[in-house]
């Protein structure tokens, strides 16, 4: 007995000394890959080890193998969307040209159906052959897949039967797809895949009746059928046999049929989330027993009732374990703020803006002690702020903004005249526009919204003095007159936003200790003298500066080459004389090394900013491509300088070709004179160039075809000459980048001579000569007489012509 346990022992000591077992590539999975690589593009090299040298294709991006066979199991694909989110109220944009760079391309390969143990497939948020491509019918052979993930991929049509052969797809996701299942009805087949547990079909085009069908699906935990599409619900009795769901989007869907919506799903023992945004309801029976046992979060927004309803539904005041309400953009319902909403006392999230309540802010707030987000903008509310506010103490962000509240003059800010916020410590957002009430200081405030509150003069001492050791951002509009001197108290300031205003003096001296500040706008104001270098002696840290549309003027100084962290410059149209510095080469934050790889920003021409609940707040208008966009949140994408529209001489330094992560160049409208920098190839990142309406001389650089990444170019009215570089994306430019030059060769109408003289073209809008028009014209009088003139002076040849 004995010695059999020692055997067992030794084996397992035996066993446990044995190295791992690492996975290695199957070579015909390796070559599988490789083709399917060779037809994708991929601007970012994202697939980089993707090669011969990189044996183990085990270890290669986006790939997992099983720990065992080696056999390829998933392959992550996807390009994220967390770049560009959605604001407050829900708008979306983004800049697609920074996308695509980031995104595959090019054509999903048949060769893919080779990887026959594949069961995990994510290929989300790619633009395969740019757009408008249907999904190929060949992953349809693909019957080991469990998770097919192919949103926001473009893909449009139908969507082929052989998907309905996934007998073991446990997750699909075909949402933000525009345009697949235009003018169709959901397939048959998908209500046929009983093995789903997953099912996004959201912002989809399919349209007509939701089939009953879909209720065969009864081991779904998450279904979304939500987005701007036509399907209709005559009922949703379908629903009741899912009783295992817990996630249910039906958005921006026609109920206005399903009379006993309320009463079905209710009946869903694990629903937990219910989104109804948008929706027609028909009249129903307030229930008197209610089973929504597990729901925490409710959304009934922009919800239209059949007939209108005036009052927020009782039956909602039931639901104890909700954790977010919404119930925002009901413009019928009316009168005060329920009662009923004091049982909620779990809420963490409540958003009651966009209706038609008339009251003050009711006492039976004071329950929801958990609350961090409340939103009652765009109200009839009146009055003070109520007391129970005080009791919120896990606030984050408070919303008054639009309503008809009362208080002291707003340029009293700092002086603390009501105690009824000072209790909410953990308070880091608060908008109050279009109302008059003062503000007591707030440990973890990052936020001031303002705008629109009346302020009529000079931003106040006191305001500042109050909130001196707080780190915050400030957004102020309309301002006018002067910045307090007590701003420089603002120690800990990190983002000061007073654009487009009136303003007036010289650059505030008070923001010389403000050395944590990381943003500065104060453009469209009327702020005049020098730029003084102190600026960027004192506040090196900062990211960007926008001084644009002020009247400042002198020499911009060459400290501003310490702020080595800045990423965009924006100095455009004041009176500024001088070179431009030739250290710009020293602004490290805008080349490849030090560039960030952060992609959280996105821009928005919206009125509201996202700010992130760490201290990096950054919100700045920039004038891109000729159209002026706001970009929200860390820059971690766009680097710009412009300079335009200044008085700005002498030659464009070689220096600031050294800024290789730069994407936007703008010195047009100056004074500037001498060549294009031939180190300008060496900008790979630019994305657009305007050196036009200068006095630049000689031929542009061959070396200006480098730039890959270039969509705007505008050169035009310069002294340039020669030959516009050939065989590069120049030619696809349009002529106008080029007029009012000596340039010859495509997109000018003007073919370069075999003596390299070329001729100004000005096009339809130039201001000079239209030199081509008056050669054509000139070559075509001289060939007439050419002809013409022998006939008329021979009498001889007259005769044998006739």
């Amino acid at each position: 007995m004995n010695s059999s346990i020692y055997i067992l022992v030794f084996v397992q000591l035996w066993l446990l000394s044995l190295p791992c077992r690492e996975s290695v590539c199957i070579p015909s999975e390796r070559e599988t890959l490789l083709k399917f690589k060779n037809n994708l593009n991929d601007p970012s090299n994202r697939l980089w080890s993707w090669n011969h040298n990189h044996t183990n294709c085990c270890h290669w991006y986006g790939v997992l193998c099983h720990n065992v066979t080696s056999h390829l199991l998933q392959l992550h694909l996807n390009t994220t969307f967390s770049a560009f989110e959605f604001d407050y109220d829900y708008h979306y944009r983004f800049d697609e040209e920074a996308y695509r760079r980031r995104s595959f391309g090019g054509e999903i390969s048949p060769c893919l159906a080779d990887l026959k143990h594949l069961n995990y497939l994510d290929l989300s948020g790619n633009y395969f052959l740019g757009k408008g491509m249907s999904i190929p019918s060949f992953l349809g052979t693909m019957t080991s897949l469990t998770h097919l993930n192919l949103s926001h991929t473009g893909f449009n049509g139908k969507i082929p039967p052989q998907i309905g052969n996934f007998s073991k797809l446990r997750y699909l996701d075909l949402s933000y797809n525009y345009f697949l299942g235009e003018g169709m009805a959901i397939p048959s087949f998908l209500c046929a895949m009983t093995s789903l547990t997953h099912l996004d079909l959201s912002y989809t085009l399919f349209h007509g009746k939701i089939p009953s069908q879909i209720g065969n699906l009864s081991n779904l935990v998450y279904l979304d059928l939500g987005g701007y599409s036509d399907l209709l619900a005559e009922n949703v009795e379908w629903v009741s046999s899912m009783w295992k769901l817990e996630y249910l989007d039906l958005s921006n869907k026609n109920l206005s049929k399903a009379f006993h919506w309320l009463h079905t799903l209710q009946s869903l023992p694990s629903l937990t989330h219910l989104y109804l945004s948008h929706c027609t309801l028909p009249h129903y029976n307030e229930p008197s027993l209610l089973n929504f046992s597990s729901l925490q979060t409710l959304h009934l927004s922009f919800t239209s009732y059949s007939p209108a309803i005036s009052f927020v539904p009782k039956w909602i005041f039931k639901l104890e374990k909700l954790v977010s309400l919404e119930l925002s953009g009901n413009y019928e319902i009316q009168g005060p703020i329920p009662g009923g909403i004091r049982n909620l006392t779990l809420l963490q999230n409540l958003d009651l803006s966009g209706n038609s309540f008339s009251s003050s802010i009711p006492d039976c707030l004071d329950g929801l002690r958990r609350l961090k987000f409340l939103n009652l903008k765009g109200n009839k509310l009146h009055g003070t702020i109520s007391d129970a506010l005080g009791n919120l103490t896990s606030l984050v962000e408070l919303d008054l903004s639009g309503n008809q509240l009362e208080g002291n003059i707003p340029t009293s800010l700092g002086v603390v005249k009501e105690d009824d916020l000072a209790n909410l410590t953990s308070l880091e957002q608060f908008s109050a526009s279009g109302n008059n009430f003062t503000l007591k200081s707030q440990n973890k405030l990052e936020y001031v919204g303002l705008s629109n509150t009346g302020i009529i003069d000079s931003i106040p001492t006191q305001m500042c003095e109050a909130l001196s050791q707080q780190p915050f951002c400030w957004e102020l509009t309309p301002i006018h007159g002067f910045l307090a001197s007590s701003m420089g108290s603002l120690s800990e300031l990190q983002s000061l936003q007073i654009r487009n205003n009136t303003l007036s003096g010289i650059f505030p001296t008070s923001l010389k200790k403000t050395n944590q500040l990381k943003s500065l706008d104060l453009g469209e104001n009327n702020l005049s003298g020098s730029i003084p270098p102190w600026v960027g002696e004192k506040l090196s840290n900062m990211k960007i500066l926008r001084l644009r549309s002020n009247s400042f003027s002198g020499h911009i100084p060459n400290e501003i080459c310490q702020m080595s962290h800045l990423q965009v410059l924006d100095l455009a149209k004041n009176n500024l004389s001088g070179n431009i510095p030739s250290c710009f080469n020293n602004l490290s934050a805008m080349t490849l090394v030090n560039r960030s790889t952060d992609p959280r920003i996105y821009s928005s021409a919206l009125n509201y900013t996202i700010y992130s609940s760490n201290s990096d707040i950054v919100s700045v208008l920039l004038w891109l491509k000729g159209r002026g966009d706001e970009y929200k949140n860390i820059l971690g994408l766009v680097t710009s300088i412009d300079l335009s529209s200044n008085k700005l001489l002498g030659e464009i330094p070689r220096e600031i070709t050294d800024l290789n992560g730069l994407n936007f160049l703008n010195l047009s409208h100056n004074q500037l004179i001498g060549p294009i920098p031939e180190g300008i190839g060496n900008m790979g990142s630019l994305q657009s160039i305007d050196f036009s309406r200068n006095q630049l001389s000689g031929e542009i650089p061959p070396t200006i075809s480098n730039l890959s990444f270039l969509s705007m170019l505008d050169l035009s009215y310069n002294h340039l000459k020669g030959n516009i570089p050939t065989g590069t994306q120049l030619q696809t430019f349009d002529a106008s980048s080029f007029i009012g030059n000596n340039l010859c060769g495509p997109p000018l109408p003007i073919n370069c001579s075999s003596n390299g003289k070329t001729h100004s073209y000005e096009g339809s809008d130039g201001h000079g000569v239209n030199w081509f028009f008056v050669s054509m014209t000139i070559g075509f009088v001289a060939g007439f007489w050419i002809v013409i003139a022998p006939l008329l002076i021979c009498r001889s040849w007259r005769l044998i012509n006739l």
